[in-house]
């Protein structure tokens, strides 16, 4: 993505925001940020007694999947956290075989057709339709934005442009999937990329006479070796990056398509903080670990462009055409709004456990973000973090 403004052509670029592996994870015994959590509770419009309830239910749903997995076996079929029309929340798990041996204390239990695994294999098959067609992408798929496995529906849905669907069918009838799991939702816009080291901070890679700018993610270090992740469409290895006017470092390593992951690296005398701009709510928000939150489950995200916003995780492992970039496979799938040089930015929960790094946003025609799309419509996109830690034999610098 780009902005044209006076000499900058301001390239919408996600910075990594990732968690190390071997920094390990919060756990249900830390407290939880509470600036972070009224954040939260800001933008998702809870009460306090929601908010509450939601992380006694978020608490439960830690440990939850796992235990499912092991009850359910074959016939798990996913689990998430639900909010009712009342603003209740509850963890649900889904089961397509007869789950009456399943000991899931305080859960809801939902019977469907489709097991996780069938599902999986559905968006295996579309993926592998999208991969074969050379070079890059086919005209085929064009308006075909994104696909992935939704639990809470029991169903892989394809979310395409209006006017789109021909394409989505075609798709589907060549991968050779099951129809009967398979759902279309129509897109209100198009899949685009959104550069002291701060998650959330914007920094700079100069190319000759133009600028292009992205989001820092999170700290992290290899060996003795300082830097910060960053999404893979930001810049190539051997750029230079700076913040300002300061010569900061050059990306290391970088892939997109495919994935939207890279790291920089950072010079000897530069700092790591291992916190994420909180931007216009004030402050920073410390960094302590990298588990990952559930569908359903609360968490914010930092960028120059947008500062501060927070949702929910709507889906995982979704893919995403970036249309003639390229599709992007394995990304989480959010409602949080974004805007043109996000990209990279820094995605926490309230616990203070990293998530990734923004990869791009669902913006309409002639927009610099999607913060106006109602947030049941809105759909962005980030590369998960541990993924990225572990490619690159990275550790998260922590608060």
């Amino acid at each position: 993505m780009y902005v044209t403004k006076s000499n900058l052509r301001l390239r919408a670029c996600l910075i990594a925001s990732f968690a190390v592996l071997s920094a390990g994870s919060a756990t249900a015994g830390n407290a939880p940020d509470p600036v972070l959590q009224a954040a939260i509770q800001r933008d998702l419009g809870l009460s306090s007694s929601q908010l509450q309830q939601y992380l006694r239910v978020e608490r439960l749903s830690e440990s939850l999947e796992a235990q499912a997995r092991r009850e359910l076996a074959s016939g798990f079929a996913g689990s998430w956290i639900e909010r009712g029309d009342d603003g209740s929340f509850k963890a649900v798990v889904a089961t397509s075989g007869s789950g009456r041996n399943a000991n899931l204390p305080g859960a809801e239990v939902r019977h469907v057709r489709h097991s996780l695994k069938q599902l999986q294999s559905i968006h295996a098959s579309l993926d592998a339709q999208a991969g074969a067609r050379v070079p890059g992408i086919s005209k085929m798929l064009a308006g075909v934005n994104s696909w992935y496995v939704d639990p809470t529906t029991n169903s892989v849905v394809i979310a395409v442009a209006p006017g789109a669907e021909a394409a989505a069918i075609d798709m589907v009838a060549l991968s050779g999937a099951d129809t009967s799991a398979v759902r279309f939702v129509t897109d209100t816009g198009t899949p685009q990329t959104t550069a002291t080291v701060r998650g959330g901070i914007e920094y700079r890679i100069p190319i000759g006479a133009d600028i292009y700018v992205c989001s820092v993610g999170f700290a992290v270090k290899k060996g003795t070796v300082k830097g910060f992740v960053t999404a893979g469409h930001c810049g190539e290895a051997g750029q230079a990056v700076n913040i300002g006017n300061v010569a900061l470092g050059r990306f290391t390593a970088s892939k997109f398509p495919g994935n939207d992951r890279a790291w920089v690296t950072v010079r000897g005398e530069h700092t790591l903080a291992g916190n994420v701009s909180k931007y216009a709510v004030g402050g920073t928000v410390a960094v302590k670990g990298s588990a990952e939150a559930a569908i359903g489950g609360t968490l914010c995200r930092s960028g120059r462009t947008t500062g501060y916003k927070c949702g929910t995780i709507r889906s995982k492992n979704v893919s995403v055409n970036y249309g003639g970039a390229g599709v992007v496979s394995g990304l989480t799938e959010t409602n949080v709004c974004t805007g043109r040089g996000d990209s990279g930015g820094s995605w926490i929960t309230h616990y203070g456990n990293a998530q990734g790094v923004t990869s791009g946003g669902a913006l309409p025609a002639g927009s610099n973000d999607n913060c106006s799309v109602p947030a049941d419509q809105r759909r962005t996109w980030f590369e998960r973090l541990n993924p990225i830690l572990s490619q690159y034999g990275l550790t998260l610098v922590t608060s």
